[in-house]
């Protein structure tokens, strides 16, 4: 059996969201079309070989570790058929590099897992949804493809990379580097840079119960910022801090010292910036840098590494 199956799961979002009138692109509620509903609307995609599936359906403000699992869990299952090409996963835009990034660093899969998305609900005058879901169809079918992508406007970006970086256009996503992995034209998928690769931590170092997970927690700095919400979040028993600095992970002294103080009493504290992109270089005195990573990519990473240690 040859393997050109894409099977399609469904997880909720603006691309399953109905609002009352064509005109209203933010009154919507999101998550209220299945999958199926989806495929019907892309008649191109009549002519390949697909299977979905409705995970889960929720809106992505709402995500949580347990359908991280859940996913996870799901994908791998499907990308061990031999008859399985790829996977494409609609989810909303909101957390979608979050749960991108969590599935790559996971997975690191062989064969293409590819999130899109929506920025515009399924009633809307002019949706987005069927072009991208169309879209992320071809990625998932392309040789040679690997790791995890989002399709999103035209474009494929790697699940390390991408970042969304706007509110309201439809091509909301960016990668922070600028390196792209592919655009999407026509339906023809032109390759500009790399698939993305890497070693999955598997799945059995996410095995434990949600609810058990180490809390993992990202403050701001900001001008005025002191170490209230840190000395707060000590007390609630937190087990890792993502700094989200400003410029190079820079904080201030009264934030830097509550920080410290997290440190020295076993809190895992990594400094990340809130800037769109750029890396956050190590330097001698200062916590550790979490490189290029944001601060809600560094928290997963953090997230991962603390489970590593029980």
């Amino acid at each position: 059996m040859p393997a050109d199956l894409i099977v399609i799961l469904g997880t909720g979002g603006t691309i399953a969201g109905t609002a009352k009138t064509t005109s209203d692109g933010v009154g919507y509620t999101a998550a209220q079309l299945r999958v199926e509903d989806l495929l019907a609307a892309v008649p191109p995609l009549a002519s390949r070989r697909l299977e979905a599936h409705q995970l889960v359906q929720l809106d992505s403000k709402d995500m949580d570790h347990a359908t991280w699992q859940r996913l996870a869990s799901t994908v791998q299952e499907h990308l061990a058929r031999p008859e399985v090409a790829g996977i494409v996963i609609t989810h909303g835009t909101d957390t979608l590099e979050e749960t991108a990034y969590f599935l790559h660093r996971v997975l690191a899969p062989a064969k293409p897992v590819v999130f899109t998305a929506a920025m515009r609900p399924a009633t809307a005058l002019v949706p987005d949804g069927p072009q991208n879901l169309f879209d992320a169809v071809q990625v998932a079918a392309t040789p040679g493809a690997t790791g995890v992508v989002v399709a999103f406007a035209g474009r494929v970006h790697d699940a390390t990379q991408v970042r969304k970086t706007h509110s309201y256009r439809v091509d909301a996503f960016e990668s922070a580097d600028g390196a792209l992995v592919a655009r999407v034209e026509e339906g023809a998928v032109r390759w500009v840079g790399r698939w993305p690769v890497g070693e999955g931590v598997g799945l059995a170092r996410i095995a434990r119960a949600p609810e058990h997970w180490p809390r993992v927690d990202v403050v701001l700095n900001h001008a005025g910022a002191d170490g209230r919400i840190v000395r707060a979040l000590l007390a609630a028993g937190v087990d890792g801090i993502v700094a989200a600095g400003t410029g190079n992970g820079t904080l201030s002294r009264a934030l830097e010292a509550a920080l410290l103080e997290a440190q020295a009493q076993g809190v895992r504290v990594v400094r990340s910036t809130r800037c769109d992109a750029g890396p956050v270089m190590e330097l001698p005195g200062l916590l550790p840098s979490a490189g290029a990573l944001g601060p809600v990519k560094a928290r997963i990473e953090l997230i991962l590494a603390l489970l590593a240690n029980g």
